[in-house]
């Protein structure tokens, strides 16, 4: 059977609720909402205050993880004390519980005994705290992995620094400062993702949902300082059960696409070679490239 993978063309913070009971689910006890909190200077993000009427239809905890990146790259987010300094400037704090689940050690270490590239997954400790989750993520490009959905919220996203620092060197290091040296291909580097993207999906067990919004959509990813405008008019809303499908449908929604801003798209998604991570975590078992797209 095809996943169901639900569509409409219209963008509000109403609408994303609206979307989320289409799937007929209701995630179970605590539930984490993974966003894109934002890099510092990014123009691009879904600010909180869209988010707001979604995580609090689900009594949410907005989550987050540092990044493996530091000052060198122009971000602030690689170490806890100016990461919550600027979710609390980005207004996350007003509206919402946030958990910065590696603020404080040991990670937790997930094993990954059938993957690809990756054979364990360092997730930040806190994400034990919660009984599902729920993947809120904001469809556009990135500089390495071509293209950022629900696949990279689920890996790079969920990963601690140490993690990220796995996952960008294809399993060859944990270390933030060595992991930018190993030059991971971009036939490994996706690989990893999808490997670690499962880590998560077998951890919750079915108690996930997805929503990709498809606006703003910039070649570049919420985690560049300095990002590229948006290439595209916004394209609408998505929501599924299965992150493999999901993706797959928003990347053939840029495909069919007739915006002149659409081969600037694929340039970046194809030269990072963006598609191999859904190719990857279909290949893997997770989620299927095959779905219905039923439009609302």
């Amino acid at each position: 059977m095809k996943s169901k993978v639900y569509f409409t063309r219209e963008i509000s913070p109403e609408k994303v609720v609206e979307m989320y009971h289409t799937l007929g689910v209701e995630l179970p006890g605590k539930v984490a909402v993974k966003v894109h909190s934002g890099e510092k200077g990014n123009q691009n993000f879904l600010r909180p205050e869209f988010w707001k009427p979604m995580v609090e239809e689900v009594k949410g905890t907005i989550v987050e993880c540092n990044t493996a990146y530091g000052d060198a790259a122009g971000g602030v987010r690689d170490n806890t004390p100016q990461h919550l300094q600027l979710i609390e400037y980005h207004g996350w704090n007003k509206y919402f519980d946030v958990d910065l689940m590696d603020a404080e050690g040991p990670d937790v270490v997930w094993e990954i005994p059938n993957g690809k590239i990756l054979k364990q997954n360092l997730v930040g400790k806190d994400i034990m705290n919660y009984d599902s989750m729920l993947v809120l993520a904001h469809f556009k490009g990135h500089p390495m992995g071509g293209y950022g959905g629900a696949l990279k919220q689920l890996s790079i996203g969920c990963a601690s620094r140490a993690g990220k620092a796995l996952i960008h060197s294809a399993g060859v290091t944990d270390d933030r400062y060595d992991c930018w040296k190993q030059h991971a291909s971009n036939v490994v580097f996706p690989e990893a993702m999808a490997d670690a993207a499962m880590s998560v999906v077998e951890h919750f067990k079915g108690k996930l949902a997805f929503i990709n919004v498809m606006k703003n959509l910039s070649v570049d990813c919420d985690c560049c300082q300095v990002a590229e405008d948006p290439c595209m008019k916004d394209i609408g809303i998505l929501a599924s059960l299965d992150p493999v499908a999901i993706d797959q449908a928003c990347m053939d929604l840029i495909y069919s696409s007739d915006d002149p801003g659409r081969d600037h798209f694929v340039k970046r998604v194809e030269s990072r070679n963006g598609i191999h991570t859904i190719e990857a975590a279909a290949d893997l078992g997770y989620g299927s490239r095959e779905y219905e797209l039923i439009e609302m």
